[in-house]
């Protein structure tokens, strides 16, 4: 039986502290001229809760890659590229690429691997978000609203429409399930991403709530995003004495989170890619809103910058200036509007206190999780084991910041949890926040294909960093993170698969079912 445990390091504080034996679910179980009005909002939304911002880095005008094999060239020769202080960036990003494999793709292999091939349960109307004609009602609507802006031939509902002929963000949406946000090989998302980049955006509005500065985007194509501009560059990590809650969010860490979502097999980050915005035309120029486009101003180095107006961040103090008018962002797809697809927000059990001096409930009481069992919707279904999906998620990205999260209504207590607003990740390299994984302690609980996916990229052939330096070196802003961040994934890694074994060694037989059981999640 030693045999079949993963070969990991094993430190003395990392094992689980609980007593009882775990299991695969708990016993009992939920222009300044203004353009013409041109939003979605009855198309689209990215969260009905207040959101955040972000943070990180500048790239100035760089020509946009097309593929893998153009953004390896590009960071192979750097002097091609910028000079001055832009050469020291891309030398820190060939120290990332040469990790790269040299024969075949690490990230195909492992696409290819039985873990990330299960296929999903049957699909019924019940299983989906909506079917076409409930998306495309309020297109139609929309469409015939709207005169003289452009035109939606190409989109506008017709009896001979197939779905194919869908925007890439309404194929998205209709691809969401009770099971994924989307399927692991669909090329709708490679073309959704391509979008976010490449769309001509048309409307710019600040997005409401929140204690730093959002945008939300709509493009030509009548999809929307929200963008995250950069705030901190890559090298900068956060201060020590810094509160989770008082740091700048990074836009560079909502792009790797969704990249590493994916490269967990979890599925539960709306798709994000980074893109270099110009200011004045992009911004400026078509904004309707007259709030965002008063806080434009040249600064004393002639850079144009704009701050918005939002709860902290948002003053000529911390204002968001170009280089001289190019900004690095994030944009992330909007999920499907409200009105056609409600969410339920819920309060994170392990949510942190936000405060200076008190702590939380589970941060005095080893027992909380027994609690938390006992409670609906923990009691039943897969949720608490979501939970731990997300734990170690965010404890791979050393994010603290994990407060709510949100599900579709429709598929009730039996659906996965949506994993938005990942800027407060990947701020510290050297320091491993260990108290994120308190869940997985207190509980010692863990999906059988998540523990079996984390062996997985504990093996050398499948290194954490290394995929996550071939999957982030197809953005558009590549380096997304430098080098110290891929090798602390690494060994946080190696924390978390030590926890999970040590929650699997509570017997042996324990172990024994976890790897060899065929009975589904």
């Amino acid at each position: 039986m030693i045999d079949l445990l993963p070969k990991l390091e094993r430190h003395g504080n990392s094992g689980c502290s609980c007593s009882h034996t775990p299991s695969e679910e708990p016993q009992s179980w939920g222009k300044q001229g203004w353009p013409n009005k041109h939003t979605l909002r009855i198309l689209q939304d990215f969260s009905n809760e207040p959101s955040s911002n972000v943070s990180s880095h500048s790239l100035e005008r760089i020509p946009a890659t097309g593929d893998k094999t153009q953004a390896l060239k590009r960071l192979e020769h750097p002097g091609q590229q910028l000079r001055g202080d832009r050469k020291r960036q891309f030398m820190q990003d060939a120290a990332v690429t040469k990790n790269l494999p040299v024969k075949g793709s690490r990230l195909s292999a492992l696409y290819e691997h039985p873990l990330y091939r299960r296929a999903l349960p049957t699909l019924t109307d019940e299983d989906t978000l909506f079917n076409h004609l409930t998306v495309i009602s309020p297109v139609s609507l929309f469409s015939s609203s709207r005169t003289g802006e452009g035109t939606m031939e190409e989109f506008s509902p017709t009896g001979e429409l197939t779905a194919d002929s869908y925007p890439n963000w309404l194929r998205f949406h209709i691809g969401i399930n009770r099971y994924e946000l989307y399927s692991r090989h669909n090329p709708v998302i490679d073309a959704l991403l391509k979008d976010l980049i490449t769309q001509r955006i048309t409307s710019v509005a600040m997005k409401s709530g929140g204690t730093q500065l959002k945008l939300i985007m709509t493009f030509q194509n009548y999809g929307q995003a929200l963008f995250k501009p950069m705030k901190q560059t890559r090298e900068q990590e956060t201060p020590p004495d810094f509160f989770y809650f008082s740091d700048f969010e990074r836009h560079n860490a909502e792009i790797a989170a969704f990249h590493l979502d994916k490269i967990l097999d979890f599925r539960r980050v709306p798709p994000v890619a980074g893109r270099l915005v110009n200011m004045t035309k992009e911004i400026r120029d078509v904004t309707r809103d007259k709030k965002l486009w008063r806080t434009f101003f040249i600064s004393p180095a002639n850079n144009v910058c704009f701050y918005g107006e939002c709860s902290y961040y948002c003053s000529t103090e911390h204002a968001l200036c170009g280089k001289p008018d190019q900004i690095e962002g994030s944009l992330a797809a909007f999920l499907p509007d409200l009105a056609l697809a409600k969410r339920k927000t819920w309060r994170n059990p392990w949510r942190r206190s936000y405060h200076k001096r008190k702590k939380a409930e589970w941060e005095v009481d080893p027992d909380y999780c027994e609690e938390v069992k006992q409670t609906p919707p923990y009691d039943s279904g897969t949720r608490l084991l979501d939970i731990m999906d997300m734990t170690i998620f965010d404890f791979l990205m050393g994010n603290m910041d994990r407060h709510h999260y949100e599900t579709f209504e429709k598929f009730g207590n039996e659906t996965f949890i949506i994993h938005l607003d990942n800027g407060r990740g990947f701020g510290k390299h050297s320091h491993d926040e260990m108290s994120i994984l308190v869940p997985l302690t207190q509980c010692c609980r863990v999906r059988k294909s998540t523990h079996l996916r984390l062996q997985l990229l504990a093996k050398e052939e499948y290194k954490l960093s290394m995929l996550m330096a071939e999957s982030l070196v197809r953005d558009r802003l590549s380096p997304i993170l430098i080098q110290p961040h891929l090798d602390a994934m690494d060994r946080r890694l190696r924390h978390v698969s030590v926890s999970c074994s040590f929650a699997a060694l509570l017997p042996y037989f324990i172990l024994f079912k976890l790897i060899f059981d065929d009975t589904p999640d």
